[in-house]
């Protein structure tokens, strides 16, 4: 046979696959039907199991045992996706305890961000709320969060990524331990300076203070400076306010220039961080479920099988609703070896209807979801 005939004879078998699936998907939408009616779940894990393994035994070797299983555990997904949709479309109505909202009530609520006067968070809850606003600081990320969860605060500042360091993992998983949610975020461009006492030179500096993430920042500069000890700080301000204290002039601070006119340091070098373009940003967010009306990105998080192919069924659910991913990221879960929560932000709003078909089939399938806001 020569290879059009057998290109021939494989459109064939296709016309036939494609009507038996369409086939399929019709008995598929009838039982979405039924369980409407009954009330019944979309996800039936054990028959869905039972059921490839009925298919791959018809198969004649291994190659095609695998071929089949992936072949129908796609097939399966899809009646799955269609009996979610089916439900949108009955008014089987996707609970979601979120409210939408018209607006932060910036000049009536009680603010606080994580480290000092002079500190990025800080500048970034300026620039998000005002700078006349209501504010305190704590000492660490989890303080921030208890004092949403007691009342003390309304909203809380915290950084959550970094372009060139990446995550705040600490901050990733806090929103998973507090009933806190994202409401906002702010964006701060990052430029680290090197201050010290005045009259301080570079040659001076024996000891230099930072967030180890601003130190990372700053590797290149200081890998040119060996005789320079680095100790990691909880916050940037938190080194310049030591280093005004100590009144050391062997001592020295990275942090920002506002940090360094608050404490009365005076900058040795400016932009010690090597990337030209470094920003942060930071999260706002509340202890209510709430959320502003037109927001256009949801973050949530989920935790899924540990077996094969998981993720990406999940990750078929934004493909199929046609929702765009920008960003996940993965936390190795507690007490448990090797298996991790995944964290997912993606375009859309808690009330498109898309996003609530995504969310179904997710909160479905996925051994938990999180919501961790809209905005």
């Amino acid at each position: 046979m020569d290879l059009a005939a057998l290109r021939e004879e494989i459109d064939k078998i296709d016309r036939e696959i494609v009507r038996l699936y369409e086939e399929r998907m019709e008995v598929s939408s009838k039982i979405a039907d039924f369980k409407i009616e009954t009330g019944g779940k979309v996800f039936d894990k054990a028959r869905e199991k039972e059921k490839i393994e009925t298919v791959k035994s018809l198969t004649h070797d291994e190659f095609n045992s695998i071929g089949v299983e992936e072949l129908f555990s796609q097939i399966m997904s899809m009646s799955r996706k269609l009996q979610y949709r089916k439900l949108s479309e009955k008014g089987a109505s996707l609970r979601l305890p979120f409210i939408a909202i018209d607006d932060v009530k910036k000049d009536v609520c009680r603010v606080c961000f994580q480290g000092a006067e002079g500190a990025y968070s800080e500048a970034a809850m300026q620039k998000y709320f005002g700078k006349g606003v209501n504010s305190f600081h704590v000492d660490t990320f989890r303080d921030a969060f208890a004092s949403l969860e007691d009342g003390s605060a309304d909203y809380a500042v915290l950084p959550i990524e970094n372009s060139t360091a990446g995550i705040v993992s600490e901050v990733y998983d806090l929103l998973t331990e507090y009933e806190c949610y994202i409401i906002g975020e702010q964006i701060i461009e990052i430029r680290h300076c090197l201050m010290g006492l005045k009259g301080a030179q570079l040659s001076d500096i024996r000891t230099v203070y930072s967030h180890p993430q601003s130190l990372m920042q700053s590797a290149r500069f200081l890998s040119e400076h060996p005789q320079i000890n680095q100790i990691s700080m909880k916050n940037n301000a938190f080194a310049a306010m030591k280093v005004a204290k100590d009144k050391d002039i062997t001592q020295a601070a990275i942090a920002s220039s506002h940090a360094a006119d608050i404490y009365g340091l005076e900058i040795i070098k400016e932009g010690v961080n090597q990337a030209d373009h470094n920003s942060t940003r930071f999260i706002v967010i509340t202890n209510q479920k709430v959320y502003l009306k037109g927001a256009g990105k949801i973050s949530l998080c989920l935790e899924i099988p540990h077996e094969a192919g998981s993720l990406y069924h999940i990750m078929s659910h934004f493909i199929y609703n046609g929702l765009n991913m920008t960003k996940i990221e993965s936390r190795p879960i507690e007490d448990r070896n090797w298996e991790y929560r995944f964290f997912i932000d993606f375009d859309g709003n808690l009330e498109d209807s898309a996003v609530r078909n995504a969310l179904r089939g997710l909160r479905e399938e996925a051994k938990m979801m999180k919501i961790l806001g809209n905005y």
